[in-house]
């Protein structure tokens, strides 16, 4: 970011080679003599990726590699230095060299199919189908085994894993312009899978190219490549038969989607088995998790309950990020034809956009149900932790982790509660941690504040000042942004990845030009997108400005603190700064950001850190942010006079794990004021608007419940919220961040977990109707959640 030697941010980091040999442009001089150069740029870049200290803390001891950071590598530079031959011929041929000098393990097949057709779990599950037992033969019962039989011989040949990877490195070069490797945690990996227990790489799923650019990262470094889950539904036998020599596990030919699979009692048995045999055979796997609904977490859940089986002895999981800054246009039907064309057009296209793949530090999957440290005592329904809020019962409330039984797809987990709560937090727990290994990009970061920040359009010298200070509050929450070089020139390439989503007016009078995001759904949704990362990097004091911001507008709905002032009182003018006289207390602010914690998505938070702790957080990085100031609440007794206390002195018990000198006497109470800096409405603003598209998504949804038939299958029910929520924001003509697939899936799941929504005794489980003894809730909700995202 700065045009400094020696700088860690910018080593092994530059800009795509076809951003770096272009004319300058005319208001890049003028922004160097404007935008001041922090210092902070020219320290090392944080180390993202580290175990959890509480739930495997054996893990974190066992750290392996420096504690700095270790420098990037871009995959698609390939040259002579990375071979064992030099010359003027190596040079050109230099790729192939490369490739045929990489290792690669053997994945033998032999007699897995009938290992697999033996075991006592697809044994059962043959005798228990009804079908199987009349009038079949053990022949005829394994005939039932057939649709799985190519999964199951899948395999990885060496010879066309090294053609194929050559063939990828050629294709990725022409799709994007670089590919960056954190090498922080590649020696712990290369250690953990020379050890011997089987590693598992765990993803989050954004783009169909996940799977693909996994394995070849792992290939070109000299790790084992894995075996990848990809549920994808491939109809052409000639795709099929190629993937799975390539070691890709697909659907079978039979199911459309994961969840159409996923229903199938043997499909899920023989995948368990399948997984066990992988896992003897020491092969590694890859696997992708969906942050908003959970799935592929069943793949995970499966693994969990070899281990508890004995089946296997442990297994390594590793959390990869992969960070684009770029949305690519991969999502597509899979075929040979559509395969075929996509490769015809990379011809005529020029490389465009960036990849950032940071790998955790590897932990132990045993150590980690074992140690009973990831488990959540209290799992409680939605329902028992928000109806006494919106009711206004106190008496009733409850703390609690609110329960999430959806995301485990698989009903063999159903019948034992506590095995299934501890997969259901071991999903939550890698959702985290690998949300965590996500890099800030640059498109991410001028999506945000174009996004958040000015929507109604900022001049680029400004953009370019408030790039350097979000890349700042990145660094300090210890996550790692994925450019380098001077600011002009991050910020132009970030804008010309965002020019058709954005709209550019020049002013006779200035020579910078104007930068408006484009009002249209379209663009809003991809700019939202591009912001993801930002968000999960600022979530806690997100949560913690929508808190303050509810209480706030309940303070002005109440008639107090005239000196507030608000969207809704537009006649009073206020001149120099925003002044708040309204002083919250600690407790109130906390339950606030408690409520806000139950209605937000999966994986945002560890589930090993109590809903209190996270509140509390959210509560203390507002008075670290400057929007907050603590003051104490003066008492009648002085705090040093202990015997005119009231009450006896309250001591811990022996067995408390944590001590402290403080838990002889009571917390002081807290109370928080507003800041008056000109600085903190903006700010406060900007951290609203981060969860206001979520928040502003369940308010309609809400409203439209009204307006849909019901019952209607689940998924046509998600569509025709998402219908009604693009509909309301074409009538507002804002708010297009609040439409998007995500959100009408994720208001929709959580209305069913408060109860206002459900699935008939009698009907499809995957049918949802309204119901209409809780129809009250729908109100009170409404304003709930708008007091809390409106600021």
């Amino acid at each position: 970011m700065v045009p400094e030697k020696n700088d860690g941010i910018n080593n092994d980091m530059s800009l795509p080679p076809n951003q770096q040999n272009r004319p300058a442009l005319s208001w890049e001089s003028k922004i160097l003599k404007t935008v001041p150069l922090p210092s902070f740029l020219g320290n090392l870049r944080p180390v993202m990726g580290h175990c959890c200290n509480q739930c495997t803390p054996d893990c974190l001891s066992k750290k392996v590699g420096p504690n700095f950071f270790s420098g990037y590598r871009n995959l698609l530079n390939i040259n002579e230095t990375q071979t064992k031959c030099r010359g003027w011929l190596v040079r050109r041929v230099c790729c192939v060299l490369f490739v045929s000098g990489c290792k690669v393990y053997g994945s033998p097949v032999s007699d897995r199919l009938e290992r697999v057709c033996q075991s006592n779990r697809v044994k059962e599950a043959l005798a228990a189908d009804q079908k199987a037992l009349e009038g079949k033969d053990g022949q005829g019962q394994l005939s039932l085994l057939s649709p799985f039989q190519p999964l199951i011989n899948t395999c990885i040949s060496t010879g066309l894993l090294r053609f194929t990877s050559w063939v990828m490195l050629k294709i990725w070069a022409s799709v994007f312009g670089i590919v960056q490797v954190n090498l922080n945690h590649l020696p712990a990996i290369s250690k953990a899978s020379q050890e011997g227990a089987p590693v598992v790489y765990v993803y989050v799923r954004q783009r169909a190219v996940d799977c693909a650019l996994l394995p070849l990262v792992l290939f070109c470094h000299n790790l084992r490549v894995p075996f990848t889950i990809c549920p994808v539904q491939i109809k052409s036998y000639f795709l099929r038969s190629v993937l799975q020599k390539l070691g890709v596990v697909l659907l079978p030919p039979s199911a459309l989607t994961e969840v159409e699979a996923e229903r199938d009692p043997l499909y899920s048995v023989v995948m368990t088995s399948l997984l066990r045999e992988l896992l003897h055979e020491g092969q590694a796997l890859s696997v992708g998790v969906s942050a908003e609904s959970g799935l592929g977490g069943q793949w995970l859940a499966r693994i969990r309950q070899l281990i508890k089986e004995g089946s296997v002895a442990d297994v390594t999981l590793v959390p990869v990020g992969i960070s684009y800054d770029r949305v690519t246009n991969a999502n597509v039907q899979v075929g040979s034809r559509s395969a075929l064309k996509w490769l015809l057009s990379l011809l005529w296209k020029e490389p465009e956009g960036s990849v950032v793949i940071h790998f955790a530090h590897p932990f132990s999957l045993k150590e980690m149900c074992e140690s009973e440290r990831c488990k959540v005592e209290e799992w409680l329904p939605l329902q028992d932790l928000l109806l006494p809020v919106i009711f206004n019962n106190r008496a009733h409330c409850v703390f609690g982790k609110r329960e999430m039984l959806w995301l485990l797809t698989s009903s063999g987990h159903e019948k034992n509660p506590a095995e299934r709560d501890l997969s259901i937090a071991i999903i939550l727990h890698l959702i985290f941690l690998t949300t965590s290994c996500l890099a800030g990009m640059s498109t991410s970061l001028v999506s945000s504040l174009l996004l958040y920040k000015h929507r109604k359009g900022v001049s680029a010298s400004v953009l370019c000042r408030d790039v350097v200070w979000l890349t700042e509050e990145l660094l300090f929450r210890k996550r790692d942004v994925g450019f380098g070089g001077r600011v002009p020139e991050v910020v132009h390439y970030a804008l010309c990845q965002l020019a058709p989503h954005l709209i550019f007016a020049t002013l006779p009078s200035r020579e910078e030009p104007f930068i408006v995001a484009r009002p249209s759904l379209a663009s809003t949704l991809h700019l939202s997108l591009q912001a993801r990362s930002v968000l999960h990097a600022f979530l806690v004091e997100a949560v913690g400005a929508c808190a303050t911001s509810a209480m706030l507008r309940e303070v002005v709905n109440a008639g107090l603190g005239s000196r507030v002032r608000t969207d809704s009182v537009k006649e009073e003018k206020v001149e120099g700064d925003m002044e708040f006289d309204v002083v919250f207390g600690q407790s109130e602010l906390m339950e606030k950001a408690l409520q806000l914690c139950h209605l937000l998505p999966p994986g945002v938070m560890p589930p090993c850190q109590s809903s209190q702790s996270f509140a509390l957080d959210a509560v203390d990085s507002l008075v670290r942010c400057g929007i907050l100031i603590m003051e104490e609440i003066p008492k009648d007794i002085p705090i040093c006079d202990f015997m005119k206390r009231d009450g006896a002195l309250t001591w811990a018990t022996s067995d408390d794990p944590y001590p402290s000198d403080s838990d002889c006497e009571e917390q002081d109470p807290c109370s928080y004021k507003i800041s008056q800096p000109s600085q903190c409405p903006d700010l406060l603003v900007f951290l609203c608007s981060m969860l206001s598209g979520h928040l502003r998504a369940l308010c309609w949804t809400t409203m439209a419940l009204d307006l849909i038939a019901a019952p209607l299958p689940e998924a046509e029910f998600i569509s025709r919220i998402h219908s009604h929520l693009c509909d309301t924001a074409n009538q507002k003509k804002r708010h297009y961040e609040s439409c998007s697939e995500e959100a009408a899936y994720t208001a929709v799941r959580t209305l069913i977990d408060l109860g206002m929504l459900k699935h008939p005794q009698s009907g499809e489980p995957q049918t949802v109707q309204r119901n209409h003894q809780v129809s009250v809730v729908g109100l009170k909700l409404n304003k709930t959640t708008a007091a809390s995202e409106s600021c």
